[in-house]
């Protein structure tokens, strides 16, 4: 099997009023955002060629698609085979909460650790992300 882990994906977080917390971040901290965030643009420190991305987001408070998870965070991982990491995740006894997802810009399934977090594992397709939101990244 490839690697588990091969990086950050995302960070998403619930709060009061999403638009007003993009705003802010973009207004005091740089952020170039649009309605789903951030986009951050790295480069993959094996693959220099290769743009990779991480997505910074925002949630109103009572989004349900944390759950089953009571954090008010999520961390998405960034992984190399997403279907062969599930299937030893399986085989470890991790709790899978749902099934594989597959759309144009990745692959995603969501776990949970041992505290009750919800994590988003994602097999990115670097190339149709990067077409994504116009192009408009923070570097």
């Amino acid at each position: 099997m490839k690697k588990r882990v091969i990086g950050v994906g995302g960070i998403f977080f619930k709060c009061k009023d999403p638009d007003a917390t993009r705003e802010w971040y973009g207004k005091h901290l740089g952020l170039v955002t649009n309605d789903y965030g951030s986009t951050f643009e790295f480069r993959n420190a094996e693959k220099p060629e290769e743009k990779n991305f991480l997505q910074w987001s925002t949630f109103k408070a009572d989004t349900k698609y944390m759950e089953p998870s009571k954090s008010e965070f999520m961390v998405n991982y960034r992984v190399e085979d997403l279907e062969a990491l599930v299937k030893v995740l399986r085989e470890e006894g991790v709790q899978i909460v749902d099934e594989i997802q597959s759309y144009d810009y990745g692959k995603f399934v969501h776990i949970m650790d041992p505290e009750g977090h919800k994590i988003e594992l994602w097999e990115a397709v670097n190339e149709i992300y990067a077409e994504m939101g116009d192009g408009q990244t923070t570097k």
